[in-house]
């Protein structure tokens, strides 16, 4: 079954309180997303780290309830790395 955009949202942020998240459906299907993940707490992390703490907020769902997720992380504009 398929996960609702709103579903990995919460996700994300349960796990990192201070994210911003946009979720896009890429083909509208439920199953092809594409998420652009923006915090503070990413600074001083590499995008591997950055990409396994969001991977890690969802919780084992890749390639089950979510089949796939274009990731793109980031830390606040003004923060530096």
């Amino acid at each position: 079954m398929a996960m609702a955009a709103t579903e990995i949202e919460a996700l994300i942020v349960a796990a990192i309180p201070d994210a911003a998240v946009e979720i896009t459906d890429l083909r509208g299907d439920g199953d092809h997303y594409a998420a652009k993940v923006v915090s503070a707490s990413f600074a001083g992390m590499n995008r591997v780290r950055q990409h396994q703490a969001v991977y890690a907020a969802l919780g084992g769902r890749m390639g089950g309830e979510l089949h796939a997720l274009q990731l793109t992380t980031a830390i606040p504009s003004g923060d530096h790395q």
